[in-house]
């Protein structure tokens, strides 16, 4: 009976603990929102359900999809989209305040230094009285070289955050961002941030704005993600004025795959958007494009760290851990379905397309092996970089790789570094030609692939190019 006592008494003190934890992160976001409409779904299940590190499985089945918002943070790079998506994370208690990382979602150093932010997700518990809402951030990066992952943050998405800098204004990737958003039919919702620069001027935006995207000045909230400011207009905004997701509960089941990354405990883990019907874990499903057959070993949401649910219903984004050994398995845009129905393939997105090609060799011939196992190791987490083996004269064994653009061998290049302590030498970056000849065509990435002694004449060759549109000040 004693033991029994203190074992009832040391749950108490225990629930006592965690109630009050919660009761001061409630206060805590309180005053950043200045609104109590905005209350802490985990604090509210503390009261009722004491749980330690919150290992227990997340109902959500209290979301149904017209309770659920999907949405994204575009903008240009610097512009503050990361800081914004930390303040939503704190405001709904997902994160605690001062959790001492700035720029959450950005998981590696090299993102950090660079004001990249790669596909990263995660759910938001909001409450708008009386019953709570799910709402799943989806943060994108802001360099044109990244702008695939956009498509990819947008395809699960609804509605998108605009943000835009009151002192820099509409900028290049703004316009990209934007027309992406356009084209997907999401509803935007323009953002001014950075109002407490000295030099911001958010009437100057506003007709910016409206001139070039026809968005109403009436529509832009006005924030700084950095002070708090206006910050309790922004989560109404998202309930109000993005719809809900669209799909068929009961249904077919029906994925969209989003992203993947290679874990080493639990494998390939996949980012992913349930279209129509629902996932259990222990479900085998197909995959459209390859036809494998998979077993769900888990599956749960961000929040912003992976959190197991055992179930994903209609509109709800998550991840799915299926034994896929290699990220080249998960094929970006792949319809996800049941085994053994026959459903119709959800529209996939468009093939990351190479732009730069760039010889790697490593510093001493020695390393060529460490040099393999690097390459390997980091692709498994970045599929959109094409490898061939390829043998130089001068530097030996080494590898042909292909990128997105200059910013993103720049970013391989450093990750290589920091994370493998591998030393490099890298070749100036081409571009693919394309020679014609009479008998046919050949597409050359290495300028030393060219054929010096052929017998054909070259009839024509072909260089990318680019339609681009070019903004500039009216008054400079």
């Amino acid at each position: 009976m004693g033991s029994l006592h203190r074992a009832s008494k040391t749950l108490k003190s225990l629930r006592h603990q965690l109630l009050l934890q919660a009761t001061q992160q409630f206060d805590s976001s309180s005053r950043l929102s200045g609104s109590s409409d905005y209350r802490l779904l985990l604090a509210r299940a503390l009261c009722s359900h004491p749980r330690q590190n919150a290992k227990e499985a997340v109902d959500l089945t209290q979301y149904p999809p017209e309770r659920i918002r999907n949405f994204s943070i575009i903008a240009h790079v610097d512009h503050g989209k990361s800081t914004l998506a930390d303040r939503l994370l704190e405001l709904t208690g997902t994160i605690k305040r001062g959790h001492g990382q700035p720029q959450y979602l950005d998981k590696l150093q090299v993102e950090r230094e660079r004001g990249i932010t790669n596909l990263q997700g995660s759910s938001l518990d909001g409450s708008n009285e009386p019953q709570p809402f799910l709402l799943n951030l989806i943060d994108t990066p802001g360099h044109v070289d990244f702008s695939y992952e956009v498509s990819r943050s947008l395809a699960a998405c609804q509605g998108a955050l605009l943000v835009v800098d009151a002192a820099q204004g509409v900028q290049a990737q703004t316009v990209a961002n934007f027309y992406l958003a356009f084209e997907s039919n999401l509803t935007i919702i323009p953002v001014i941030n950075k109002i407490d620069q000295p030099t911001a001027d958010p009437d100057r935006i506003k007709d910016q704005l409206k001139s070039m995207f026809d968005l109403e000045p009436s529509d832009c909230l006005l924030t700084s993600a950095k002070t708090g400011q206006g910050l309790e207009h922004v989560l109404p905004a998202v309930i109000e004025r993005i719809p809900p997701p669209p799909g068929e509960g009961s249904g077919l089941l029906r994925m969209l795959l989003l992203d993947s990354y290679y874990d080493e405990y639990k494998g390939v883990i996949c980012h992913v958007a349930v279209v129509d019907g629902m996932l259990r874990k222990g479900d085998k499903i197909s995959a459209a494009a390859t036809g494998q057959t998979y077993d769900v070993l888990d599956v749960g949401f961000m929040h912003p760290e992976l959190t197991q649910t055992g179930v994903l219903l209609t509109g709800q984004v998550g991840y799915v851990v299926t034994g896929m050994r290699s990220t080249k398995e998960a094929r970006i845009g792949d319809t996800l379905f049941h085994a053994k129905t026959i459903v119709k393939p959800l529209p996939g997105f468009k093939a990351a397309r190479h732009m730069v090609f760039s010889g790697l060799f490593p510093a001493d011939g020695s390393d060529f092996e460490a040099l393999n196992h690097a390459i390997e190791r980091l692709t498994c987490n970045d599929a959109s970089v094409s490898v061939t083996k390829e043998s130089s004269t001068a530097l030996g064994l080494g590898f042909r790789c292909g990128f997105l653009g200059l910013l993103h061998m720049d970013v391989f290049h450093q990750r290589l570094e920091q994370e493998y302590g591998t030393h490099i030498i890298s070749t100036v970056p081409t571009v693919p030609y394309i020679f014609e000849y009479s008998d046919g065509r050949v597409e050359v990435q290495n300028p030393a692939a060219l054929p010096s002694n052929s017998k054909q004449r070259v009839t024509a060759s072909w260089e990318p190019t680019v339609l681009a549109t070019i903004i500039i000040p009216s008054e400079v």
